[in-house]
C-alpha cells in the first residue's frame, strides 16, 4: 500500500461544530449527534446507484453457488460478523452461504484489538483459506485505506471473487469493482466512526443482505417466509405465516409447520397448494424458491 495520510482522510478532520463538545449539556450533545446522523441518509441517497449495482453482484453470485463474505477490522469488522450472524435466522441461508472475517479473529470481536487492522498478512491468510472464485467479498472501512481490508479486497481479486469497498472516505483508495462512497464527513467525537459513519456502513450492509435475499426468493412480498422458527417468537411468527398465506385455521398451520419439518416456506405451498411435503419441495425447486411463480399472483 503506498503511504497512508490520515491526517487527510474526512473521518479523521475535526468537526468544526463540535469543538466544545467537552462544555454541552446532555441536552445539547443529543441534539448535536442527532443532527449530524440526519446527514447519515443523505449519504446514503447519494450512494443508490453503486448499492445496487453491489446487490446486483451478490445476488447473482447467490444464484451461481457463490457466498457473501464481508471483511473489516474493529467497528467496521464487527458491523460485518453481526450481519452475517443475522442471515440464517432470517433468510434460512445455507451454512456457510453468509461469512465475515474480523481482523484478529474470532476474540477481536468482543475485545478490542485496534493493531490487527494493520496486518496485511493475516488478511491474505484468511482470504485464501476462506474465499473462493465466485463469491462476493464486502470490505468494511469507514477509513478506506484500512490495510487489513486493502489487503483482503486485493487477495480475493486474485481468486476470481468479485468485490465492494463500503467506505466513507471519498479519496479511498480503489481496489474494489463497486465502491460505495458514504460521504458522512467528520464525526461529532473525532476519528470515532463508530458513531454516523458506522450507522451509516450498517445501513448499507441492511440493504445489501435484505436486497439480495429478496431477489433470490427468500421474500413473498415483505413477508419473511424463509424464516428459520427456532426460538418462540420465531415459531409464532412462521404459524402466523402459514395461516395468513396459506389460508388455513392456527391448528391447521401447525400442524402442517410440523409436516414440513420445520420449513415454513415449504408449509405454506402445503396450505395453499393442498399439497404434500415432496410435492411443495419439488414445487419450490421448479421455481427456483420464489412463491410468486408458484401462486401466479402478487402476495396481498
Amino acid at each position: 500500500m503506498p503511504p497512508i495520510n490520515y491526517a487527510a482522510l474526512s473521518t479523521e478532520r475535526i468537526h468544526r461544530g463540535s469543538r466544545s463538545l467537552d462544555r454541552l449539556s446532555p441536552s445539547q450533545i443529543v441534539r448535536l449527534m442527532n443532527r449530524e446522523d440526519r446527514k447519515v441518509l443523505v449519504a446514503i441517497d447519494e450512494a443508490r446507484p453503486r448499492i445496487a449495482r453491489a446487490i446486483g453482484l451478490i445476488s447473482n453470485a447467490f444464484r451461481q453457488g457463490g457466498r457473501l463474505v464481508f471483511v473489516g477490522a474493529g467497528t467496521s469488522g464487527r458491523l460485518g460478523v453481526l450481519e452475517a450472524a443475522e442471515c440464517p435466522p432470517t433468510f434460512n441461508t445455507k451454512p456457510g452461504q453468509v461469512l465475515a472475517i474480523m481482523a484478529g479473529g474470532k476474540q477481536a470481536v468482543f475485545k478490542s484489538k485496534e493493531g490487527a487492522e494493520d496486518s496485511v498478512s493475516e488478511a491474505d491468510a484468511a482470504v485464501t483459506k476462506q474465499v473462493r472464485k465466485g463469491d462476493v467479498v464486502v470490505g468494511v472501512a469507514a477509513s478506506g485505506v484500512t490495510p487489513f481490508v486493502h489487503s483482503a479486497l486485493r487477495s480475493a481479486l486474485r481468486r476470481k471473487a468479485h468485490t465492494v469497498l463500503v467506505t466513507c472516505n471519498p479519496n479511498s483508495y480503489r481496489v474494489a469493482e463497486v465502491t460505495i462512497v458514504l460521504r458522512t464527513g467528520p464525526e461529532v467525537l473525532s476519528g470515532s466512526t463508530r458513531l454516523k459513519a458506522g450507522t451509516a456502513c450498517k445501513m448499507v450492509l441492511n440493504m445489501l443482505t435484505t436486497a439480495s435475499m429478496v431477489q433470490i426468493g427468500k421474500v413473498y412480498g415483505n413477508r419473511m417466509v424463509d424464516v428459520q422458527p427456532k426460538s418462540r417468537k420465531l415459531v409464532e411468527r412462521g404459524v402466523r405465516l402459514i395461516r395468513d398465506l396459506g389460508p388455513v385455521d392456527e391448528a391447521a398451520a401447525r400442524r402442517l409447520l410440523n409436516k414440513a419439518r420445520g420449513h415454513v416456506k415449504t408449509a405454506i405451498v402445503m396450505a395453499r397448494m393442498n399439497m404434500t411435503y415432496r410435492e411443495a419441495e419439488q414445487a419450490l425447486k421448479r421455481a427456483d424458491g420464489f412463491l410468486g411463480k408458484i401462486f401466479k399472483e402478487p402476495a396481498s
